[in-house]
């Protein structure tokens, strides 16, 4: 029961600074993207990775991932200008026989391999599309375009999603080619599968899978993989 992954990583991460690429910065020494790439490789679930990256650094991107190093085959492919188009481009470059997709952010390096192996297993076991997600647990406020609060919601029913989501290819594929006749700049996969009518399965989330998206999140992500050295070496 294996699954492909497909990781967008063309963008650029604004909001973590100017300079390198979000995808390439380095955490501890390691960029994201290599230590994302491996986390979903060293899964037994995971036995190709599709790296979706900028056009202009795809030769510096495969060699960042030597396959001998990672455990699984891992393919480097040309993105688009938005997340949603180099998910489509991922998506083409899958071979035929792959029925159970993963799309995962760049962004979570420090995904756990169990969280990995929950997705793929919820699928096969009969979900159309499935992501992992944590309870919301600050008040959430709705307010107008004037920041004056509407509403407060009820965080009971509410979760916030990770990655990786996991879906059947051919739900995520029809679901990618109706997106693809509208806006494209649809930053989650789950959601766009749910415009088809289809059941999005949620399970639980790890609190390590966030997503390293301001300066604070590098220094807790960094502090985490300290903490993981330190306990490697017990």
């Amino acid at each position: 029961m294996k699954a492909v992954a497909i990781v967008p990583a063309a963008g650029r991460g604004e909001r973590l600074g100017p300079g390198t690429p979000k995808a390439l910065r380095a955490l501890a020494g390691v960029p994201m993207l290599v230590r994302a790439v491996h986390s979903l490789a060293q899964s037994p679930s995971v036995d190709l990775v599709v790296v979706v990256a900028p056009p202009e650094s795809v030769a510096e991107v495969r060699e960042l991932l030597p396959e001998d190093q990672l455990g699984a085959t891992v393919s480097v492919v040309a993105g688009g200008a938005t997340r949603q188009q180099s998910v489509r481009l991922g998506l083409s470059a899958l071979p035929t026989p792959a029925e159970v997709v993963l799309v995962h952010d760049a962004a979570r390096p420090l995904v756990p391999v169990e969280l990995v192996d929950a997705v793929v297993r919820a699928v096969w076991d009969g979900a159309d599309a499935v992501v992992p997600a944590l309870p919301v647990t600050d008040t959430v406020k709705a307010v107008d375009l004037q920041e004056r609060v509407t509403d407060t919601l009820d965080r009971a029913a509410l979760r916030s999603v990770q990655t990786p989501q996991g879906f059947r290819r051919s739900v995520l594929e029809e679901a990618h080619a109706k997106a693809a006749d509208g806006p494209q700049d649809s930053t989650d996969d789950a959601g766009l599968v749910e415009d088809l009518g289809v059941a999005v399965q949620v399970i639980a989330g790890h609190e390590e899978a966030f997503k390293v998206t301001r300066p604070i999140d590098l220094v807790l992500a960094e502090a985490l993989v300290a903490r993981r050295r330190l306990e490697s070496t017990r």
